[in-house]
């Protein structure tokens, strides 16, 4: 009997093992199918390099086979006066004849775009296009009948279904990670036109502008960012979605630019006791801050004080909603506003504009005039947090404009966000201001950064 039970102990343990892995997908073929479309990408950038004694603090009388220790990153010094900077990412070929897409990020100010395919191939990439504001770019190589991928449809992914990621982490080539989607929609800070696809697959540095697949082996995301404290993965990633990246491409490849809807207001959050103030039965919508005199908004009667609660059909929660709404509207298109007005709702028609260049008449911005300060000692000029900064970053300031002096020199652009200098928090503007003024002469010193949602530690050093 003993042997019975353990012969149907078995039986029931294969069945149930069977079971197991049935439920669980099989990327292989995935894999295989789709990695040849896949590539790395690098880029050099040449700038100008800084004098020995202004970068380390040399005195002029080092000799000069000590300084070849202080050569170019890498250790490699490069041609005197200027030096290299690589990147490395990921992108994928969207057609036979060389077209290919990326982020932003990627190859921002390049000099140099190499792209090296599946089968080792290393071909120079010309950049067709960027956009800054979806972080995308298009780039072009010269070959023929190139392996390209399937493109899905982004509006049709489910949360909680499986996707797939292909990159080089690190410069690790075709590393393959998967996951579920958690979220749809999401809107980032800094982030207007994107609603973000959210997933918990690992996505590290070299990642960026990789693709993201469903089980079909269909492009339905371009991996962007990610959220983190720690400056490595934390499990929240997110990736353009891919109709939001083909329009892009689109218009990259016909125009050279993006052209997006603009409606021309300024807006905020509706709290809860905005809600009530204004009868409403819950804190949703797009409270209306200010109407952009000559713009669209104006001309369909929006006034300040409206709540929109719905744009072209779709519900408007959080006032972050309807920038990407507005930006993926052609010009010229009508589309219907649903508004609350003196506690009455009424449905208003407008016509979307298009997106004026400058930053002065953003789609929507948030009210308020943070405070800045302009720190001469590091050539910064910096700004607190908006609300929704702090909260997805945590303390920190964020950089406004970048000078000549330690702050350009050590990397620091415009956008960035500092959260820590020399294992000081920098908590406000006039505690970073403290800091800096403290901040010792000829030595470099840690300084923990926040860029498109990476976390990074970056030296700065003073010399005076």
């Amino acid at each position: 009997m003993s042997k019975i039970y353990r012969g149907l102990a078995f039986m029931v343990l294969v069945v149930f093992s069977v079971v197991s892995r049935a439920e669980l997908p099989d990327f292989r073929d995935l894999v295989k199918e789709t990695s040849p479309a896949v590539v790395n990408i690098s880029t050099v950038q040449h700038i100008e390099a800084a004098g020995f004694q202004q970068r380390y603090g040399l005195p002029q009388d080092v000799p000069e086979i000590f300084r070849h220790f202080f050569g170019g990153p890498g250790g490699q010094q490069g041609a005197p006066g200027e030096e290299e900077r690589a990147s490395l990412g990921s992108g994928f070929i969207i057609s036979d004849d060389g077209y290919i897409l990326t982020n932003n990020h990627v190859v921002k100010d390049a000099d140099e775009i190499v792209v090296r395919l599946n089968d080792r191939r290393e071909l120079d990439a010309k950049l067709i296009g960027a956009d800054e504001s979806s972080d995308l770019a298009l780039l072009k190589v010269e070959a023929k009948d190139l392996p390209t991928v399937e493109l899905g449809n982004s509006d049709k992914l489910d949360v909680g279904e499986w996707v797939v990621a292909i990159g080089s982490p690190f410069g690790f080539d075709y590393s393959v990670t998967a996951g579920i989607v958690s979220a749809k929609g999401r809107s980032l800070p800094n982030e207007n036109y994107v609603p973000f696809i959210q997933t918990d697959v690992a996505i590290n540095p070299g990642n960026s502008g990789g693709p993201l697949f469903n089980l079909d082996g269909e492009v339905v995301g371009i991996n962007s960012q990610i959220y983190t404290r720690s400056g490595g993965f934390m499990g929240v990633s997110f990736a353009i979605p891919i109709n939001v990246a083909l329009d892009v491409a689109d218009q990259l490849k016909e125009k050279g630019k993006v052209s997006r809807g603009w409606l021309g207001v300024v807006i905020q959050e509706v709290s809860k006791d905005l809600a009530e103030s204004f009868g409403l039965d819950k804190a949703a919508g797009a409270l209306v801050a200010q109407v952009v005199p000559d713009s669209p908004a104006e001309a369909a009667g929006l006034e300040s004080g409206d709540i929109i609660t719905r744009f072209d059909g779709k519900d408007i929660y959080l006032s972050s909603d309807l920038p990407h709404q507005v930006g993926r509207i052609k010009p010229g298109e009508k589309a219907k506003i649903d508004i609350v007005r003196n506690g009455k709702r009424k449905t208003l028609n407008v016509e979307i504009g298009v997106l004026p260049d400058s930053d002065g008449a953003e789609l929507a911005m948030n009210s308020g005039d943070p405070q800045e300060h302009a720190s001469k000692r590091l050539g910064v000029v910096v700004a607190e947090l908006s609300g929704r900064q702090r909260k997805a970053v945590g303390d920190g300031v964020i950089v406004k404009e970048v000078k000549r002096g330690p702050a350009a020199f050590s990397g620091l652009v415009n956008g960035d966000i500092i959260t820590n200098i020399a294992g000081d928090a920098v908590t406000s503007v006039d505690e970073f201001e403290r800091i800096a003024k403290d901040l010792p002469a000829n030595r470099s010193v840690p300084m923990r950064i926040v860029r498109r949602g990476s976390a990074m530690f970056i030296p700065l050093r003073i010399n005076e």
